[in-house]
Formats: C-alpha cells, structure tokens, sequence
C-alpha cells in the first residue's frame, strides 16, 4: 500500500536561516596580511525545491496484523533494498513485491543509521496485488528560499533547516534532487496559532541546478550559472541590531524589508540561534511576520556596529 502521490506541493521552510553579511572591525594593531573573507551573495528568491530520497521512507504502517508488522517494520525506517535488490522507488518496490510471488523476501532497513534485516512474506490484498501493509514514500517537492550564492565556486544554500518527511518528521536520506525556478503567487499570512507560508508554482521539469545534500543545516547545491545577480557581501557573525530580509513576497522581484535582530544565542540544541522581530511595514501587512518559505536577512551596518 502506498502513500501520498511523489510530490505534495508545499512550502519547505520555517523561521529564519540567514546570511549574515558584514565585516566585524577589530581594534588594535592591524595585521600584515589579513585572510580575506568569504564573499557570498545574499539571495532571498524562492525556488522550486525536488529531492529524491535513498531508499523509500516508511511513513505509516496499516492497521492489524499485516506483514509489515509481524515482520518488525517500524515507521521512519528506511528500505534500501528488497531480496537483494538496491530499492530506488515506490513502483519499483511495489514491482519487486510482485515478483516475489508470496515468497519471503529480506528486506535491508536503515533504523537511524543502524542497518537491520528483516524477513517479510507479501500477501494479496482484494484486486491480487501483494503488499506489505506500510506507507512509503520516495521524494517530496516543494517551495523554499535560497539563502546564499557563491560566485567564486557557483555553490549554493537553501533554507536553513533540513527537509524532513511530513509524517515522520524525520530528515529525508538523500540521494539527489534540484532546484528549480519558482514564482510566488500568493501568501497565507502568519498569525498567532498559525504559521504561515508562501504558495507558488514551479516547473518540475525546469532544473537550475542540482543539490548534493540534505542536512540540518540546510539543502546544498552548485550552478554553473546562477539566475540571480547582486552584489557579494564578506560573511561575518550575527549582531543584535537593525537588519535586513531579503524576499520576493509578490511574483518574482526580491525586495527588502527592515526586521530587528533581538538576541543571538551560541550553539542551540535546536539549531536556531537568532531571536528577531519585523518591523517592515509593508511586511507585515502582507505576511503578518516571518512566514514559511522566507528565509534570507544580513545585517544592514557593514562595519558590524549594532
């Protein structure tokens, strides 16, 4: 049995993953030869977001005594192979279920990083075909911000978090994806209760690029050529203050909207070590705060003063 359709639409971010572009000024004596520091250009423009997993996600399991059960299967666990077979999709899974015949089949399990083997015997549901009882899901498509721009190596960062499976929660293993040009066509504005998010459409079939990776951090790839231009900024460290975002709320142009940076923490369990407020206020008519989807601000003073 099988889950959602490969890809569900949806806006792939939250809260506010940053490029902080500014040189903090040291006082004292000035070195010979300072390191130069890494340019980057702040980006702030949605884009189509596709991402293919390694293996396919278990998401739900089917009520009663089905073989994914008895066998041990858990959500969350991860098959990356079938009776020997390396598992690449939900078709192809559901293809080496049926030649299997009823017969018992190994399947191998990544359970958080540990690998298992369990032993599976497929039945026949009402219309013959065989299964297993569990929800899978191979990939997921989406909307999210891209953060940064390398012009020296063409690399490039994307939301700030991780993209993690909508029922499990849990970070998708990666196997390859890409990002894709998207234009925002509406916006569900955030309020209290309720985050909100920005909604647009994207082009599965238009790559710009592919990625590399999948982490907490954020998504990972590199562009021989990039759709986006402006000025590098030097990368420095977080200060309170005055600061700008970076977003195309409205269609395709990427404008800028006054936030405040309230308090920067060192090293969250969470992972999310800025406390800001928007005070834009054409932001906030529009969005009602930081919304899903949003995610790219740099300092305004570039000496690094709050």
């Amino acid at each position: 049995m099988y889950g959602p359709s490969r890809f569900a639409r949806r806006a792939l971010g939250a809260g506010a993953a940053l490029v902080l572009a500014f040189l903090l000024c040291a006082g004292g004596s000035v070195p010979v030869k300072a390191a130069q520091p890494q340019m980057l250009i702040p980006v702030g423009h949605t884009v189509g977001i596709k991402l293919f997993s390694r293996g396919i996600v278990v998401v739900k399991l089917t009520d009663g005594g089905t073989p994914a059960r008895e066998c041990g299967l858990r959500t969350g666990d991860v098959i990356v192979k079938c009776g020997g077979n390396a598992v690449t999709s939900t078709e192809q899974f559901q293809s080496l279920l049926q030649k299997s015949g009823g017969t018992t089949a190994d399947l191998q399990i990544d359970r958080a990083g540990d690998q298992v083997t369990l032993s599976v015997e497929p039945s026949q549901n009402d219309q013959g075909v065989y299964c297993i009882g569990a929800w899978v899901r191979d990939s997921m498509a989406g909307i999210g911000t891209v953060t940064y721009y390398d012009p020296a190596t063409g690399a490039f960062g994307a939301l700030g978090h991780g993209v993690t499976d909508t029922d499990t929660a849990l970070l998708m293993p990666f196997s390859n994806g890409s990002i894709l040009p998207s234009t925002v066509k509406a916006v569900k504005r955030g309020e209290a209760g309720s985050a909100g998010e920005l909604r647009g459409d994207f082009d599965l079939t238009g790559d710009l690029g592919p990625l590399y990776a999948n982490t907490g951090s954020g998504i990972f790839g590199k562009l021989d050529t990039a759709p986006w231009t402006g000025a590098a900024m030097p990368v420095g460290t977080a200060l309170p203050g005055p600061a700008v975002i970076r977003a195309n709320v409205q269609g395709d142009e990427v404008q800028e909207y006054d936030i405040e940076i309230l308090k920067v923490t060192s090293g969250p369990a969470d992972g999310r070590d800025l406390i800001l407020s928007v005070t834009d206020p054409a932001l906030l008519e529009t969005t009602g705060g930081i919304v899903q989807g949003m995610v790219v601000s740099y300092n305004r003073d570039n000496t690094g003063n709050p």
